[in-house]
């Protein structure tokens, strides 16, 4: 099978969420990069970020077994090795101590860039004893604060900042701004050049505000995906996450998208009919961003995760239609 002119794709996410589209793209026949943030700053590694000045590791970690759980040809399982060294990097340690809570990839990480000096080079490393499917990059390489400002939910009120976050992550109210600190970070050199290779970009699911929105708030990322004429692809969440993104509907990530990103458009939002309750305000939401809606069932469940099956399925119907490459692509108009 071949889907036409889209053999590089760029995935955008973290945590859970980019895990299960790092497995569904695994089964399509392409060739995967997936763009990790760098602003994690909870559990283990926020411990290692702040001990170690490092970049935190565990999203990085989980986007490198999520690429190495499926076998030759999208079969699950494969090589017994390979999947017992995806479940020793999940391990996480209990006890008391030091290394409680830390999960061992974590370590593995961390040590590697110390052995090496070179973030994507101990990424790299690891990937290969995988056999991982694709190549897996932060967007930055060092740490970064993630930082908003929040009025509460009735929208009443001044905002006040949220600094962190597994601050932000779990903040209720109505984000009106959102920043990283340092504004200018070092990007990741690797991630800009395998955007500016791709054929599609792949946006979510994931943590709206910390795990999707905040790649594109490193400049030199968001540079990139502008100037990119590869086809823009955002997989919306299945439900709303309890304080970060409560009360949303479908169309309210799409307009705080525009909000927040006037002039970046999209071409393909991709949504499960069961999280979409008016698909009226979801369908002018997305004209306002000059994309177009793709419903298809990707969850296991309604409001449950994405289906890695179902969603690969549905990736490769939007991919098998990208049309011949555009010239050029200017702003969102009003």
């Amino acid at each position: 099978m071949t889907l036409g002119r889209v053999t590089r794709v760029v995935a955008f996410g973290g945590g859970h969420g980019l895990a299960a589209t790092l497995r569904a793209l695994s089964e399509l026949p392409v060739d995967i990069t997936a763009v990790v943030g760098t602003g994690d700053d909870g559990g283990s590694s926020g411990r290692l970020r702040e001990h170690l000045g490092v970049p935190p590791p565990g999203d990085l970690r989980m986007a490198l077994v999520a690429l190495s759980e499926r076998g030759p040809g999208g079969a699950p399982g494969g090589d017994s090795t390979r999947t017992l060294w995806a479940r020793v990097l999940q391990h996480r340690f209990g006890g008391r101590g030091d290394v409680e809570g830390h999960a061992l990839g974590n370590l593995l990480l961390a040590a590697l860039w110390e052995e090496t000096g070179d973030v994507v080079a101990g990424l790299d490393l690891l990937g290969g004893v995988l056999h991982a499917r694709g190549r897996v990059l932060p967007n930055t390489l060092q740490p970064v604060v993630v930082a908003a400002d929040v009025l509460d939910s009735e929208g009443a009120g001044q905002a006040h900042e949220v600094r962190g976050q597994a601050r932000l992550t779990t903040t209720r109210g109505i984000v009106t701004s959102l920043r990283i600190e340092p504004a200018q970070p070092r990007e990741c050199p690797q991630a800009q050049a395998a955007i500016a290779a791709a054929d599609a970009l792949v946006f979510g699911p994931g943590s709206w505000y910390t795990s999707v929105l905040v790649h594109l708030l490193v400049p030199g990322i968001a540079r990139a995906v502008a100037a990119s004429d590869a086809l823009r692809i955002l997989v919306l969440n299945s439900a709303p996450q309890q304080g970060e993104t409560e009360g949303f509907g479908a169309d309210t990530y799409l307009r705080t998208w525009r909000e927040l990103l006037p002039e970046l458009a999209l071409d393909v939002v991709l949504a499960d009919p069961s999280c979409v309750g008016d698909r009226g305000r979801l369908l002018a939401a997305t004209r306002a961003l000059g994309a177009r809606v793709h419903l298809a069932e990707v969850l296991q469940t309604p409001g449950g995760a994405h289906d890695p099956d179902r969603l690969a399925s549905a990736l490769e119907s939007v991919l098998l239609a990208v049309p011949a490459r555009q010239d050029s692509r200017g702003p969102v108009q009003g």
